[in-house]
């Protein structure tokens, strides 16, 4: 296929070459309508680019075909047999694959208990009973590494009807699970495996990079290509191979939740990134790599920064790791990722992706450079000094991974559904949570309505927040009350 055409971007100039103008939405008519304070942050240039999709990018009808023409170079450029373009990112589109694999059966999902909030949406909306695969734990380092296909093939023994597995890997700290073994385990069975790889969308266009889903041979797989690649946020795609899946229940559940007001521009920019990454994709993360490696050297010369590597693979660690996920471990200075966190937004104006009570993650990208390297190992150093005059954190409750796994007792969707009271946190113990929370980022549910709370469990959500750990899940977002089923 010709990969020097972006069909959507080339329809999107076409348009403005031909001076259209639609009595339609959006009622902003290319920026004319838009207040001039707007416009004084935002610039004319976005409104102009927000487009009708169906009936003014294109025809009524979709004639032009352009996001169909998008869509199979993305899914020539990556080798999977079909890609389906969303604009409102991987959450809708993991809810779409699980839908379309376990939707109305009865049997359930293989989901491993470590899954994005994403998931567990799914599981809500859909009313999938989740047959959850035991992660894999660092009792030490208090950390979380995919499942083994030993764990995968165990959950198969006990769960042997269920309706197909899903993986996610990498994980939101870089981890990748043995995605070959796991999807011929899946496929000796006759059953599809679904892989979550919303941060790797960058993987299938560099060899020194994580053996990327479709490779590994799963059958759906679901990426973000705003977190690693160059698209809007809100960009995803998923792809598909294989004959497990049917395709047109795939698309069909996805319509039922995806807007019918595509954002253009979204569209478009996954486009440009599909021809960018088959034209210069292979340089520009070879560049990344190196500045990455770069990088890691000089924050581990850091005094008590531990930038972790060889720790995080092994046999009961994780199969493999994208080393553009620079996950910094900063317990020996005395003082928590949260703290770092907050200092390095305050006094570097530096954003991070990830902190928790001991680490913090700086996740770099082909679009940054030897200066935005510099930044952040400048930024570091600084903090590191400041951290000496730092107040002890607050003590977290860390639960032994025993205490972590909750019991499951009602389905996500009834005990979400259902009729709910709101307890003191003091009083939620042995009782059945009604709502998700989730420490935010990484977003990986600490309690998923229908699991019956433990003290423990309250008790380290509860620390967290002092601590500085985001809860935006829960009704009560300071987690004095908890909304428990009825």
């Amino acid at each position: 296929m010709d990969h020097s055409r972006a069909p959507l971007l080339e329809a999107l100039a076409d348009y403005h070459r031909k001076g259209r103008y639609g009595f339609t939405p959006p009622g902003h008519r290319q920026a004319r309508g838009v207040d001039e304070r707007v416009l004084a942050v935002l610039g004319r240039q976005p409104f102009h680019a927000d487009v009708l999709a169906s009936g003014g990018l294109d025809d009524a009808r979709s004639t032009g075909q352009y996001l169909e023409q998008a869509e199979e170079l993305m899914a020539d450029a990556v080798g999977a047999s079909s890609a389906f373009f969303s604009t409102c990112g991987s959450s809708l589109s993991v809810r779409a694959a699980m839908m379309a694999v376990a939707g109305g059966a009865d049997t359930g999902l293989l989901v491993p208990r470590d899954s994005h909030k994403s998931i567990v949406g799914g599981l809500i909306f859909s009313g999938i009973q989740p047959r959850w695969i035991t992660p894999r734990w660092d009792v030490e380092r208090h950390f979380c590494h995919p499942p083994s296909p030993e764990r995968v093939a165990a959950a198969w023994e006990k769960y042997p009807d269920a309706a197909g597995a899903l993986i996610v890997s990498p994980s939101p700290y870089g981890t990748c699970a043995d995605l070959v073994r796991i999807a011929e385990i899946c496929h000796e069975r006759g059953k599809p495996l679904i892989v979550d790889e919303a941060w790797g969308a960058h993987l299938p266009f560099h060899d020194d990079l994580p053996t990327w889903a479709m490779d590994a041979g799963a059958d759906i797989c679901v990426v973000s290509v705003h977190k690693m690649g160059a698209g809007f946020e809100q960009g995803s795609v998923y792809h598909v191979q294989g004959d497990l899946v049917d395709y047109d229940r795939l698309s069909a559940c996805a319509d039922q939740l995806m807007t019918t007001s595509p954002n253009v521009m979204i569209y478009a920019a996954l486009d440009g990134w599909r021809r960018q990454m088959v034209q210069q994709g292979r340089e520009l993360l070879g560049t990344a790599l190196e500045l990455a490696r770069q990088a890691r050297e000089r924050i581990g010369r850091i005094p008590d920064v531990d930038v972790m590597e060889d720790e995080l693979l092994g046999t009961e660690a994780s199969h493999d790791l994208d080393r553009l996920q620079v996950l910094v471990d900063v317990s020996a200075t005395g003082t928590s990722g949260y703290q770092a966190r907050d200092w390095l937004r305050e006094h570097r104006h530096i954003d991070l992706g990830l902190a928790d009570h001991r680490r913090v993650l700086a996740t770099l990208s082909f679009a940054d450079d030897q200066l935005t390297i510099d930044r952040l190992v400048d930024a570091l150093v600084a903090w590191r000094k400041a951290a000496e005059s730092f107040d002890p954190p607050p003590q977290l409750r860390l639960p032994s991974p025993d205490e972590l796994q909750l019991e499951t007792v009602m389905l996500p969707r009834d005990a979400f559904f259902g009729p709910v009271e709101v307890v003191p946190a003091a009083k939620a113990a042995g009782r059945i949570a009604a709502e998700q929370i989730t420490p935010y980022p990484p977003g990986i549910p600490a309690v998923v309505p229908g699991e019956r709370l433990n003290e423990v469990v309250i008790e380290y959500l509860r620390s967290g927040v002092r601590a500085g750990m985001a809860l935006p899940d829960p009704a009560d977002q300071q987690l004095e009350h908890i909304r428990v089923v009825a």
